[in-house]
């Protein structure tokens, strides 16, 4: 008699951050109306999620931005600032360190750049003229703590970004109404036509940035709004050593507390 033992399947290990962003950017729908552009839903698993939100770093970590839709009439800014590199969160307190730290390097990965870039592949190789993959890109990964009040009119970015990419990061379904808003153009008609992002727990969006296409908005946010919570990775364009070196030596002189609002 052949007697047939049971052997137990090994528990499936948990994804790791950067294949769950990889994941979320592959099963994304591209859409082309009004721009290209991919809608992230369930981008981390709860877990994941839950313990990032429970570990929110303090308010000494962040900067004000001094962006002109910003700043407040007292010269505040409604909108805080927080890199992610991963050299900067080792002054965090150790829960805030061990919870972010996977973050910031998924942001910054190669793995999730690629991912972008196969999604965007059309729009890039039409705008760059060159395949997908050979564009050079830099990755600058933030977290933001957008304040009541903040808003920033209808732009398209610009000519040094090649990717903007935003997950957001409610705790609820509350704030679905102050998610980005996208239009088909500047100004005149097009700019009342709009499709807008529900701002929902674990989803994000991304698109090609284009000079005469990518037209977006943030309405202005209300105390009764809350506090708007995000991650953003933003590629700009660095196609040389020189633009490499400069995005780089940018990162270095952050270490140092020395920042930009560009």
């Amino acid at each position: 008699m052949n007697v047939q033992k049971s052997v137990k399947a090994k528990p499936k290990s948990p994804a790791s951050v950067e294949q769950q962003l990889t994941s979320a950017v592959d099963r994304a729908r591209l859409r082309k109306k009004p721009f290209d552009h991919i809608y992230m839903e369930g981008v981390l698993d709860p877990a994941t999620y839950d313990a990032l939100l429970a570990a929110m770093p303090d308010r000494r970590f962040y900067h004000d931005l001094k962006h002109h839709d910003a700043v407040r009439k007292d010269g505040s800014s409604t909108r805080l600032r927080m890199y992610l590199y991963p050299e900067l969160l080792r002054r965090m307190p150790e829960k805030q360190r061990c919870a972010w730290m996977p973050v910031a390097r998924a942001l910054c990965s190669r793995e999730l750049e690629l991912a972008f870039k196969r999604k965007f592949r059309r729009a890039l190789e039409e705008r760059f003229g060159k395949p997908a993959e050979k564009i050079g890109v830099y990755p600058i990964p933030i977290l933001l703590r957008d304040q009541p009040g903040y808003r920033i009119g209808i732009h398209s970015d610009v000519k040094k970004k090649a990717i903007t990419v935003q997950f957001y990061m409610p705790s609820d379904g509350s704030q679905r109404h102050i998610g980005t808003i996208f239009h088909e153009s500047n100004s005149g008609p097009g700019a009342e036509r709009t499709t807008q992002m529900q701002f929902m727990p674990s989803t994000g969006y991304a698109f090609p940035v284009s000079l005469t296409k990518s037209w977006h908005s943030a309405a202005t946010t209300t105390p009764d709004d809350g506090e708007r919570v995000s991650m953003m990775v933003t590629y700009y364009v660095a196609n040389s050593f020189a633009r490499r070196l400069y995005w780089r030596a940018r990162r270095t002189l952050l270490s140092l507390g020395i920042h930009s609002d560009h």
